[in-house]
């Protein structure tokens, strides 16, 4: 659907490749000011269908980074994604990877010898007793 609604825009709009895609009311480029005022205005409206946006923070970088991760778990590989996102160098996509915990689990839980349990690193009750005690 996304397709097609953005091929009949593409007609709409006309044939000039150098106009902006999504022009403001003047015909120019949306500054990243206006884009965040679109995305603050469109989610005080979502969430009047969706309240638990209103704990959220919601914004063009929380957006790009969630669609990076979505992405990635869906097994889209880091270059591809440092294209998507116009990232000149793939190390800089690499920051997603680094800061996913999920990710991280679910390549630990391939890894580890058969026979052996897997989980998360939970401490002894003395540790966290001691651990307390020095805060």
């Amino acid at each position: 659907m996304t397709v097609a609604v953005l091929r009949n825009w593409l007609q709409e709009r006309g044939s000039d490749t150098s106009d902006p895609l999504f022009p403001t009311s003047t015909g120019k480029k949306l500054s990243s000011d206006a884009v965040t005022f679109l995305v603050t205005r469109h989610t005080k409206t979502a969430e009047q269908r969706c309240p638990t946006l209103k704990a959220k923070t919601v914004t063009p970088h929380v957006l790009r980074h969630t669609a990076a991760m979505r992405l990635l778990h869906a097994g889209v590989d880091t270059s591809t994604i440092a294209l998507w996102l116009g990232h000149e160098r793939a190390e800089t996509t690499q920051m997603y990877i680094h800061a996913d915990q999920t990710l991280k689990e679910q390549t630990l839980d391939r890894t580890t010898p058969l026979g052996v349990s897997h989980g998360l690193y939970k401490p002894a009750d003395t540790l966290l007793a001691f651990l307390e005690q020095l805060h």
